[in-house]
């Protein structure tokens, strides 16, 4: 009898399940239909016949009596066709059956990958260009280059912003200055050119999702896009600081070039839909490079039709404008790296030549230096009790949740006026929440014991807070359990110059290979992106944020591949506005070979666990803007290779022509080993058996320099990994200024796993450097 109840009991749970799944799958959600490439005269009439068709489309699968869903969210007509609707699960798929639809996908929350840098960039890595004469980042006239930046918004009143000294507005410019309660017209200048903001989608109190208008501005009010935005291509602004620290010249990659500003997210996240409307309307108002620093989850990676921006990108780059994204913040951990369609420039993060130092103080008079932000009024003269979370616990709460200072772990009697020592045994739990645990429990200073982003400095404020590694950790908690009464100060936080090693590679960082495919190496190339000052918002978003007696500060120092990524934004653009007829691809080429692989002790480039960096941590290396103004040689990665890549990553020949309106016929031999042959300027062969002949990859590359050039090969390859050039030596001429070589790769006596080399063609003037990655079984 008690089985037969279990068994009745079990029905009954599971009847339910079945039955909230079922009313789940009914619930109207947002989803992105996207429909391939768009016709060339969908604008004006042409693109209102098109929304017509597609809200006939919604008519065609949404009961009559919910007509109310027959709306577009956003609508996708300029760079590619398609549309964002709700719509239950069986819409959706119903919608993904039509002949025209290419892929229907639930609207993903995609995240946020959140001065001196220039300077260091230019002049402290040795970093001189080929030739003499070469203009400086800040001193070439760059006014006629256009910059989209996809984030959080701008805030026009940031002095990185002005628009002394910069002409006219282009006349090509199709784009607008979208008003709102707080943005006027006027507040877009010959600088900010463009604002644009757009409708979200919001959730009520019964799971119903709706259209929603935001607030009505451009205007940033996380601080994020203001500040990429400023990276990329902010004006010069002298004794620029963040209360103090950082101080200097701010000032972006190129300082003339306009900025566009498309305002995608919010504190929660960035709606999908929301993004490709966006990159949609930049393309049609006429910008030459997009910057986002924005993506999916590494965990959640989805294939290349349906992650938004793959999608938008791949129509931007058929449109000629180049897409620079941002590769994650979910390092260490290998296959972490987001963002990595070819015809996606993807930007790995790492530090510049400066840190922030906290430094600790304990009672039996031994000094720490840990790192991170404060703007603390603890001083020499005073100590204070220091405790370890444990100790401290509530009533009732374990002590591997205090340790870690978890929400509600703390005890306010103990706590107050004491500075709390915590671990990081569960990453869950980030530095800003263990930081307003402590401060919420009364307690006046928190030092954290956590070897993770030690590399990137927190900012806490007004808050006494040090960051310190496992090392000075376990020295910290001997102290405290070694006397009755243990005491300690967080002096506040003083600027490190001139850093050697550097640059490294950022920890957090999100590292290769990529999940999708390990036949194009991703990350691309490096960039700064630890401690950079840049314009933010000036508001105060908590109590302490900022120090007693001061206003909040007009910048801040930022750490993150988000900060990367418009470095290589602003030198795309610095490159684009001396050669003014070269493709994406040729400007990216020119990034990529020309990179650094050294640092400023002339010795090869390190991630944070001091050991060699290798390129699925760096991509080919750090840009370096100036040489890449003459790489001498440039591979052109056209629309034609991203067709083949499609192909031979198993798009069907159907989907691949909506995609491009042409009538492309794959390689009947299309299979993913042959992406390694789509020309890039690196190389990835994600399977070379040892037992196999040699692997043989093809390559073609564009004369940009001298006429009537011969350059070498040079191979830097691992013992035991056989690598031959075929030629090597290519002879250019006035009538010859485009070759093909190939490189063979023989893995018999190679280790194991993956092996790093380069191919490096010389003529005496220029290094175009090639990295390559083979993984040997």
């Amino acid at each position: 009898m008690e089985c037969l109840q279990q068994f009745l009991h079990f029905l009954f749970v599971a009847s339910l399940l079945i039955s909230s799944t079922a009313i789940s799958d009914q619930i109207p959600k947002p989803y992105v239909v996207y429909m391939g490439n768009s016709s060339p005269n969908n604008i004006g009439v042409e693109g209102q016949i098109l929304e017509s068709s597609h809200l006939h489309l919604l008519s065609s699968i949404i009961p009559s009596e919910q007509s109310e869903r027959i709306a577009l969210t956003h609508h996708f007509s300029h760079a590619f066709s398609g549309f964002s609707a709700l719509l239950t699960e069986g819409e959706a798929s119903a919608l993904s059956g039509h002949d025209s639809v290419v892929s229907v996908f639930p609207d993903p929350v995609l995240q946020l990958h959140t001065t001196r840098s220039w300077d260091f960039l230019e002049s402290d890595l040795g970093m001189k260009p080929y030739s003499y004469g070469t203009p400086k980042l800040h001193q070439h006239s760059s006014s006629d280059i256009i910059i989209g930046v996809i984030d959080t918004g701008i805030w026009p009143e940031s002095p990185s912003f002005r628009d002394e000294g910069i002409g006219e507005i282009p006349s090509r410019w199709k784009g607008v200055c979208m008003e709102g309660s707080d943005f006027k017209k006027s507040n877009c200048n010959r600088k900010l050119i463009g604002a644009r903001y757009y409708n979200i989608l919001a959730t009520s109190g019964d799971n119903q999702t709706h259209i929603e208008a935001t607030k009505g501005s451009p205007r940033d009010s996380v601080g994020h896009g203001t500040h990429t935005a400023s990276i990329a291509a902010g004006v010069h602004v002298n004794n620029a600081s963040y209360f103090g620290l950082a101080q200097g010249t701010a000032r972006g990659g190129s300082p003339s070039t306009r900025i566009a500003a498309y305002k995608t997210c919010s504190d929660e996240g960035c709606s999908g839909a929301t993004i490709l409307k966006a990159i949609d309307d930049a393309v049609k108002d006429g910008v030459d490079i997009i910057s986002i620093s924005i993506g999916l989850s590494s965990l959640f990676q989805s294939d290349f039709l349906s992650d938004p921006i793959a999608i938008g990108a791949f129509h931007a780059e058929q449109k000629g404008v180049l897409v620079v994204c941002s590769a994650g913040n979910d390092g260490p951990d290998p296959f972490t790296v987001v963002n990595t369609a070819p015809w996606i420039f993807t930007i790995a993060a790492s530090n510049i030549d400066r840190n922030f130092q906290s430094t600790i103080v304990l009672g039996n008079g031994k000094y720490f230096q840990g790192t991170g932000i404060n703007f603390s009024n603890l001083t020499h003269s005073k100590m204070h009790r220091l405790v370890f979370g444990e100790q401290v616990a509530a009533k009732f709460v374990p002590a591997s949740e205090a340790r870690n200072c978890f929400p509600g772990s703390l005890d306010f009697n103990k706590t107050a006026g004491s500075i709390v020592v915590c671990v990081n045994d569960d990453p869950t739990v980030s530095r800003q929440i263990k930081k307003l645990v402590v401060q919420d429990a009364r307690a006046i200073g928190i030092i954290l014991i956590n070897e993770d982003n030690k590399d990137a400095p927190f900012d806490a404020g007004a808050f006494p807070f040090t960051q310190v590694g496992n090392l000075e950790g376990h020295q910290i908690l001997q102290y405290i359990n070694s006397t009755k009464n243990p005491t300690a100060t967080i002096l506040p936080t003083t600027e490190v110059s001139r850093l050697k090693p550097s640059p490294i590679v950022a920890s957090f960082s999100s590292r290769g290979p990529s999940s999708l495919t390990e036949n194009v190496l991703k990350p691309d190339v490096m960039a700064p992106g630890v401690g950079i000052l840049a314009a933010v918002i000036p508001k105060s978003k908590e109590p302490g944020s900022v120090p007693i007696g001061k206003k909040p500060s007009l910048y801040a120092i930022k750490s993150g591949t988000s900060m990367a990524c418009p470095h290589v934004t602003g030198a795309a653009a610095f490159i684009k506005s001396v050669h003014t007829k070269w493709s994406s691809s040729m400007i990216k080429s020119a990034l990529m070979t020309t990179a650094t692989n050294y640092n400023n002790l002339r010795k090869p480039l390190t991630n944070s666990s001091n050991s060699i960096a290798d390129p699925h941590e760096m991509g080919v290396g750090e840009i370096n803007p100036l040489r890449a103004l003459n790489p001498g040689l440039v591979f052109e990665t056209d629309v034609e290779d991203y067709l083949r890549f499609l192909c031979y990553f198993g798009y069907s020949q159907k989907i691949i022509r909506s995609m491009s309106k042409t009538n492309v016929n794959c390689p009947k031999n299309s299979s993913e080993g042959l992406i390694s042959n789509v020309n890039y300027p690196s190389i990835s062969v994600s399977t070379l058996k040892k037992q196999q002949k040699a692997k043989v990859i093809t390559r073609k590359v564009t004369n940009v320099g001298s006429l009537n050039a011969t350059y070498t090969a040079k191979v830097l390859a691992p013992e035991g990994l056989v690598v031959k050039v075929i030629p090597n030596k290519l002879v250019f001429s006035e009538g010859v200024q485009r070759m093909t070589y190939k490189v063979s790769f023989y893995g018999k006596e190679a280790r194991s796993g993956y092996n790093f080399g380069s191919l490096t063609w010389l003529d005496g003037h220029h290094y175009v450097h090639t990295v390559f990655a083979v993984k040997v079984e």
